[in-house]
């Protein structure tokens, strides 16, 4: 299999003890995350609709620990000749951090999961530049870090963020060893 630069990457990350969300005894094991063949056609650009007056608010999450976000806006965009809008999330934990300044969260679901992708969706880390557009790659989709172990506290993904095709790019479901 052809590993993207982004791909290596990801696997360097999980290989990585010291950062990697794997248990213990899935680490001794790992070969490498499963991906999607990489495919120029789920990377798109997105209108953006901001909402800047949106409240913050609590998202649930995979734990009784509920995270800061607030609505940032839609992200209207074509794929599959298909209109599809999602919401984007600023996380208000990374307020004050230079290194997030620009970075959007977008939790999605589709048709893939439960199958070849996690059951409650992946994410996509954006980056916005103020101005009217964004680029979403789906190629660079990961499952939250709860699936790889339980004790991660994990945005559950909107279901108004559920798009209604499969989307096989990005990070497939993980098997534990």
């Amino acid at each position: 299999m052809h590993l993207t630069d982004y791909q290596r990457q990801v696997n360097t990350f999980f290989k990585d003890a010291s950062v990697s969300p794997l248990k213990a005894k899935d680490l001794k094991n790992f070969k490498g995350v499963d991906f999607f063949r990489f495919d120029s056609s789920y990377a798109v650009y997105a209108k953006i609709q901001k909402t800047p007056e949106s409240p913050p608010f609590k998202m649930k999450t995979t734990t009784d620990i509920p995270a800061d976000f607030r609505m940032y806006g839609k992200l209207i965009f074509n794929l599959k000749d298909q209109q599809h809008v999602l919401t984007v999330y600023e996380n208000l934990e990374y307020d004050d951090s230079k290194e997030y300044e620009n970075y959007l969260f977008l939790p999605f679901l589709d048709k893939t999961n439960g199958f070849e992708t996690y059951g409650g969706g992946r994410y996509i880390d954006l980056y916005q530049y103020d101005n009217d557009s964004i680029l979403i790659d789906f190629n660079r989709a990961y499952n939250p870090q709860c699936v790889y172990d339980e004790k991660f506290s994990c945005p559950i993904v909107p279901r108004n963020n559920l798009l209604n095709l499969r989307i096989e790019a990005g990070v497939k479901n993980f098997v534990e060893n």
